[in-house]
């Protein structure tokens, strides 16, 4: 087998194996956690997984076209216009990237540990800002709801939501920190068991 052939054979290996786990990412979405601080359209899910396994054993540019695929296949059931799946993508992209790239500097478990507490950190503030200032206004824009309907309808679950500012530091700061604590958990779990298929 040719240099050139063996480099064929391992990049549609590498993209059968991508597939694979956005596959696996969208069937994770259709699990939903309702969290009883947050907005009730955000829930926590673990899609998020496969992608930063994916972004660990094959590298950050799989793991970012493993959450691709979850989000581009999400949109054929969308209920928000696809403002959910691209949000859902900027965070997660940003989750995995910076988790992935630390990762692959040293490949132990505490640069692991190290490296999703760092992703969660950065993706929490992603979240934070880009829901602030991207997300929420144009969902409201698309669907036609004030962004004081956001907070009312959070208030009611959550009292230290009294603004739109409150509700970015009190809903959506600790959803996101949830949900990364969950997902980095479940991979840190999997991660051993799944990498050497990956890796093979």
């Amino acid at each position: 087998m040719t240099d050139k052939t063996q480099r064929s054979v391992i990049s549609t290996t590498k993209l059968v194996k991508v597939a694979i786990l956005g596959a696996m990412a969208y069937l994770l979405l259709f699990i939903q956690i309702p969290l009883p601080f947050a907005p009730p359209f955000m829930k926590v899910d673990l899609g998020d997984v496969p992608a930063l396994i994916g972004g660990f054993a094959l590298g950050p540019v799989a793991g970012v076209a493993v959450e691709f695929i979850k989000c581009l296949l999400n949109l054929t059931k969308t209920t928000t216009a696809g403002v959910g799946e691209l949000s859902n993508f900027i965070v997660g992209s940003i989750f995995i990237i910076v988790s992935s790239v630390i990762y692959r500097r040293n490949k132990t478990m505490r640069t692991a540990i190290i490296a999703m507490a760092v992703g969660l950190i950065c993706m929490t503030a992603a979240a934070t800002l880009s829901n602030a200032f991207v997300i929420f206004p144009l969902y409201g824009k698309i669907m036609g709801i004030p962004m004081s309907a956001f907070v009312e309808m959070t208030s009611g679950l959550n009292s230290f939501v009294t603004s739109y500012f409150t509700l970015m530091i009190a809903a959506v700061v600790p959803f996101n920190l949830c949900k990364g604590i969950i997902e980095l958990s479940v991979t840190t779990i999997l991660y051993k068991k799944v990498s050497p298929i990956l890796k093979r």
